[in-house]
């Protein structure tokens, strides 16, 4: 099974705009790929939705539980500092090594900017989706 990492923004994307971030959950929750999540991650969706977005508690627990059904929940074990212009990037990287990830998808430019990182292929939602078009149902 390809293992997959995702960086919150693809996540909060799908969820309030919807388009190819919710193409790529979709995809997940159908079983074309095997989707990581950290803690870490977790924690930023959440806050992301509730500050900026202002969901309701019942909205959080509903989009934390949907997640939930398709995500595989990883513990990362260490620390990395690969990204210095913004350290929370790193929570995206240390999740993928935990779950031995071979993509990251992210609309992070600082992310993107590193193309990889240990072997994990750094790349955009829509260059993913077209990645994985053929084992889509």
């Amino acid at each position: 099974m390809l293992e997959v990492t995702a960086d919150s923004n693809i996540y909060i994307s799908a969820l309030v705009f919807e388009g190819p971030p919710l193409q790529f959950l979709n995809a997940a929750r159908d079983g074309v790929f095997s989707l990581a999540v950290s803690d870490a991650l977790l924690d930023e969706i959440h806050r992301v939705l509730r500050d900026k977005f202002k969901w309701s508690r019942e909205a959080l627990d509903a989009a934390a539980a949907n997640l939930a059904d398709f995500t595989r929940r990883v513990h990362p074990k260490g620390n990395i500092d690969a990204v210095l212009a913004d350290p929370d990037d790193n929570r995206v990287l240390e999740c993928a090594v935990a779950a031995g990830s071979r993509y990251i998808v992210t609309g992070d430019n600082d992310l993107l900017r590193l193309g990889s990182y240990a072997e994990i292929q750094i790349v955009k939602v829509a260059d993913f989706l077209e990645l994985i078009r053929p084992a889509m149902p």
